[in-house]
C-alpha cells in the first residue's frame, strides 16, 4: 500500500477523479463537520448537564447497532483490532472528551481548540505516514485557527484546565483517527456505512461500562433531550461518520482534515440564526479567513520558482506507477 509522500500529493482515487466529482466528494464530506458544529448548541441547550459520557454513549451505540443490522457485515482478520483502534480513537475517546470540553468551556474556546486539528494531522502524518510537512497547508492551517479564533473567542472567554485538556485531547485522538483511517483504508467490499457501524459500536461498547460506573443515567430525560440525542446519533453520528469515512478514503489527508474548520463556523452561524447573536467586523473577517483557509487547503501549492518543470512529470510518472502496483485505499 502506498500513500502520498507529502500533504500536497493527491491520493490515487483523487488523481483520477474528474473535478466535478471531486468537488461533490468534498461537499458531501463537509456535511459531517458541519453537522458536528451543532453539537455545542445541542449539548448546552437540550441535553441534561453533567452527563458527557451518557451523551457520547447515546450518540454512538444505537447508531452503530443500527448500521450493523442494516449492513450485516462484520470485520474479518486483522480488521477486528483495526476497527477496535479506530473505534476507540474516533468514538470511544473522542466523544466523552468532546462533550466534556463543551460543558466546561465556552463554545468559542472549545471550537478554537478543535480548529487545530489540521496542524495535528500534519504532525502525525510525518510520524505515521512518513510524509514531509508542507508549508502551504501548514500556513493555511495556522490561518484557519486564527480565523476561527476571531470568530468565536470573546474578551470574556474563560479557560478551564480540565476543559482545555479535554478539548486538546479530543482534537488529538480524532486527528490520529483521521490519519489511521487514511492509512488503513477499508477492507475490500466493505462500504463506509459498515465501517462507521463498526466504529460506532466499538466506541459505544467502550463508553457503556464507563457511563454506568461514573455517571449513570440522567434522572430526567425530557422530550427536548430525546430530540437532541436523536439528532446527535442520527445526523451527527451515523450519517456524518459514514460521509466522513467515505471522504477520508477518497481525499488527500491534507485536504480532508481542514474541513473540520466548518464545525466552529457552523456553531457560530447557529448562534446567529437560532440564538439571536450577531457577528462583529473582526468576527466576520475571521469567518472569511477560515473559509479561505479551508478552500485553499483543497488545492496543491503553486510550484516553487526555479524548480525544473522536467522533474515534475518524471516524479508524477513514478508516483502513478507505484500507485498502480500498490493496494488502493
Amino acid at each position: 500500500m502506498r500513500f502520498p509522500t507529502s500533504l500536497t500529493e493527491q491520493s490515487p482515487d483523487a488523481s483520477r477523479t474528474p473535478p466535478a466529482r471531486q468537488a461533490a466528494t468534498v461537499l458531501l464530506t463537509a456535511l459531517a463537520p458541519a453537522s458536528w458544529g451543532t453539537t455545542y448548541a445541542v449539548t448546552t441547550e437540550l441535553l441534561p448537564p453533567g452527563h458527557p459520557l451518557f451523551a457520547g454513549l447515546m450518540r454512538a451505540l444505537p447508531a452503530g447497532l443500527l448500521a450493523l443490522a442494516v449492513t450485516r457485515v462484520l470485520p474479518r482478520g486483522d480488521w477486528w483490532w483495526k476497527a477496535a483502534v479506530l473505534g476507540a480513537l474516533n468514538i470511544g475517546l473522542f466523544f466523552p472528551l468532546l462533550f466534556l470540553a463543551a460543558e466546561r468551556l465556552p463554545g468559542g474556546v472549545a471550537a478554537t481548540l478543535g480548529a487545530a486539528q489540521p496542524l495535528i494531522v500534519a504532525a502525525l502524518a510525518v510520524v505515521m505516514l512518513h510524509e514531509r510537512p508542507h508549508a502551504w497547508r501548514l500556513a493555511w492551517g495556522v490561518a484557519g485557527v486564527v480565523g476561527v479564533g476571531l470568530v468565536v473567542l470573546g474578551p470574556g472567554a474563560r479557560l478551564d484546565a480540565v476543559g482545555v485538556l479535554a478539548g486538546l485531547g479530543g482534537t488529538a485522538v480524532m486527528a490520529g483517527g483521521v490519519v489511521l483511517t487514511k492509512r488503513w483504508g477499508r477492507p475490500e467490499g466493505v462500504g463506509p456505512l459498515a465501517l462507521a457501524g463498526w466504529q460506532l459500536t466499538v466506541g459505544g461498547l467502550l463508553l457503556l461500562p464507563l457511563t454506568l460506573a461514573f455517571e449513570g443515567v440522567p434522572q430526567r430525560i425530557g422530550a427536548e433531550a430525546v430530540g437532541g440525542y436523536l439528532w446527535l446519533g442520527g445526523m451527527g453520528g451515523l450519517i456524518a461518520y459514514t460521509l466522513w469515512f467515505r471522504g477520508v478514503g477518497k481525499l488527500p489527508v491534507g485536504a480532508s482534515a481542514p474541513l473540520v474548520l466548518l464545525s466552529p463556523l457552523v456553531a457560530a452561524l447557529v448562534g446567529v440564526v437560532a440564538l439571536g447573536e450577531s457577528l462583529s467586523l473582526p468576527q466576520t473577517l475571521g469567518f472569511v479567513l477560515a473559509l479561505v483557509a479551508l478552500l485553499a487547503a483543497q488545492f496543491n501549492s503553486p510550484p516553487l520558482p526555479g524548480r525544473s518543470t522536467r522533474e515534475r512529470p518524471a516524479a508524477e510518472e513514478r508516483t502513478r506507477e507505484e500507485q498502480g502496483s500498490g493496494e488502493r485505499v
